[in-house]
């Protein structure tokens, strides 16, 4: 497999299991379509590889605004999910961050230090 997705969770939240999961699943389907739009080659070339993903410790929200632009600076696309608000969280909370899918050494070069989940 030579791509993947990587979210990053913000560490200093406590989620439920189930508000974590679907956090997650935000990040990774916002992510996709962004690349999709963006790179199509490296979206095509994931979903054949078999849609890898990654989560991992993020930290704060200021450290997931830093990975979404560390993460366009070296031309990875990068979603940050802001929470609707309806449940466990005030609205416009930042839970985590989706960076690419895209080749694994540039995924690397941005989230290469984070720690799984």
């Amino acid at each position: 497999m030579d791509h993947k997705l990587v979210i990053a969770v913000r560490s200093d939240l406590e989620l439920s299991r189930g508000k974590l999961a679907v956090q997650v699943a935000h990040a990774a389907v916002m992510a996709a379509f962004e690349a999709r739009t963006h790179h199509r080659k490296w979206f095509a070339d994931w979903w054949a590889e078999g849609q890898k993903k990654v989560v991992v410790k993020g930290g704060t929200v200021g450290d997931l605004q830093a990975l979404r632009n560390r993460a366009r600076s070296v031309g990875l696309t990068a979603a940050l999910v802001e929470d609707a608000g309806l449940t466990e969280l005030p609205p416009g909370t930042v839970t985590c961050v989706g960076i690419g899918p895209g080749p694994n050494a540039l995924v690397d070069q941005v989230t290469g230090g984070l720690k799984l989940m």
